[in-house]
Formats: structure tokens, sequence, C-alpha cells
């Protein structure tokens, strides 16, 4: 028995470490599980600016000239004939402060009112991730206790949400976590018809993509802040913002996952939370709705 013991701890001795596994997707199989629920596709996607954030580029871009830039702050609107599901949730003038850094930056009440207006009257309500810009229209609000019913936060969101949140304003409690629809899953998640949470943490632990395929064969993806300027998609280049902390391994594998989509697929749409000059083409070019409904 003494023998078989230390056979056992020698052969522990020699197995090769595992690995990290390294962040992959593949696009063929997210079409797939795009089809798994029955039922009608969505119709278009809205985008709505809220605030912005002003910026050099050189922050979104590791490598970008020190220029002036927007980042935008936005919310997106998956529309169905019988409904719409908001993908992030906006946030309040208190948590918009906190990004300014004791600058004051562009905040629009009035937009602020119609997307609190368009969470309110969703179907469902899911995040990119789980930052306050993203998430705090869902819990810091005194509308909170009646939104979490219908908001879907993943494990890891939750997790950060409790343990290390952004900001004192949008940390939860055991209590009121307990109160939104907390779900987890491994790679891709059904979410309706046409929709899938993409699990992809990086820039959060708790980050997804969106995958949105419309009725007319259009097909999006809403990646949050794996990137904050497109050029980080068409040049693999990840931040080089100081104040953040991010996984640079992930984020680089998923980087180059979205440069072989934007150059392969030319009917995914692409989409970063914050490039303002990006929404404002897809805009342009009837690619997205400039308005909630």
């Amino acid at each position: 028995m003494k023998n078989a013991f230390h056979l056992v701890l020698l052969a522990l001795l020699f197995i090769t470490p595992q690995k990290e596994q390294v962040w992959t997707a593949d696009i063929d199989q997210i079409r797939h599980v795009s089809r798994m629920i029955p039922g009608m596709a969505p119709l278009r996607i809205n985008v709505l600016k809220f605030a912005e954030s002003r910026r050099a580029k050189k922050f979104s871009v590791k490598g970008a000239p020190d220029e002036p830039s927007v980042q935008a702050r936005t919310v997106f609107q998956v529309v169905y004939g019988d409904g719409y599901v908001m993908v992030d949730s906006g946030m309040d003038q208190q948590v918009h402060n906190f990004f300014g850094r004791g600058v004051v930056e562009p905040y629009d009440p009035e937009s602020a009112k119609q997307v609190e207006r368009a969470v309110g009257g969703a179907r469902a309500i899911i995040v990119t991730h789980e930052h306050g810009d993203h998430v705090a229209g869902v819990i810091h609000t005194p509308f909170a206790s009646e939104l979490a019913s219908k908001t879907i936060l993943t494990r890891d969101q939750v997790q950060t949400l409790l343990k290390n949140p952004q900001m004192p304003e949008i940390k939860l409690t055991p209590e009121t976590a307990g109160r939104y629809n907390v779900v987890d899953y491994e790679k891709y998640l059904p979410f309706g018809p046409g929709m899938v949470l993409i699990k992809a943490p990086g820039h959060t632990p708790g980050s997804q993509m969106i995958y949105v395929v419309l009725g007319s064969g259009r097909e999006y993806l809403l990646i949050g802040d794996t990137a904050w300027h497109m050029d980080g998609v068409r040049n693999v280049r990840g931040k080089d913002a100081p104040w953040i902390q991010e996984d640079e391994n992930a984020l680089t594998a998923q980087l180059n996952w979205l440069n072989g989509l934007y150059k392969t697929e030319k009917n995914l749409f692409i989409i970063a939370s914050h490039d303002d000059e990006q929404r404002l083409d897809l805009i342009k070019r009837g690619i997205l709705g400039g308005k909630l409904e």
C-alpha cells in the first residue's frame, strides 16, 4: 500500500501541467446556436448615445496618435415584432461623473431619460459587461427592484459587482443580487430567436459579446468594450489606458478573431460600444436606427 502511494505521488509529479486555455470562438457554431430557439427573428437594431467622454485616441488604441477622440456612451435596442431587448442600460449623472475623473464631460439628460424609458419598457435587459456605464441603469436607479426581474446578469458579472465593483454606486449585496436573473454558461448561450450570448472575459471577468441576426439575414456582433474603437479590431491593437486592468492575452485572442471576421464576413457588422465615428456612420447608412422605440 505504501509503495502504491509513492507511485501515485511520483506520477503526479510528472504530469505535464495543462496550458492556460486560449479564448476561441467559431462563427459557424454561433450561427447554429442562433437558430436553436424558434420564433420570429429580430427586425432591426437601434442605438442611442446619451453621454460621452473626450479622451485622446492613444488611450483607446495602442500606438494611435495623441489626437482628440470621442468615446460615446451608448445603449442598443434589439427590436422584435412583439417587443424588444435592451443591450446595456445607461447610467445616471452621478455615475457618469466618475468617468470624468474630475473633468465635467457631456451628459444629455433628455437622451438619458429616453434610455430610462426604453429600459423600463423592455422585455429583457442584458449587459455586455459589469462597468458602470453599461450596468448602472439597472442597479443605481429608483426602479432597480422592478428592473431586476427582467435583467439577466451572468455569474461572473455578479461576482464582480459583489466583490470588486468599479464604483460604490453599482455594488450589489447578496440580497440585491438575488433579485436578478443570474445565468452561467461555458461558451455560447442562445438568448432568443436570432440572439446569442458569447462568453468573452478579458476587458472584465464578466464581459460577453452579443450576436444578432435579423430576419433579413443581416448579422451584428455587439462587442461591448473588447475594443473602444474599431481601429483596435482593424489593426489588432489593444488599449493603452493606465486606469484599467485587463486580461491582455484573452483580448489579443478576441481581437485576432474579430479581425478575421472583419476581413472575411462582409454581411457581419462588428460594433464597438464607444466608437462614435462608427456609430454615426452606421446610422447614416441605415445599418443602425438612430433612436429608441
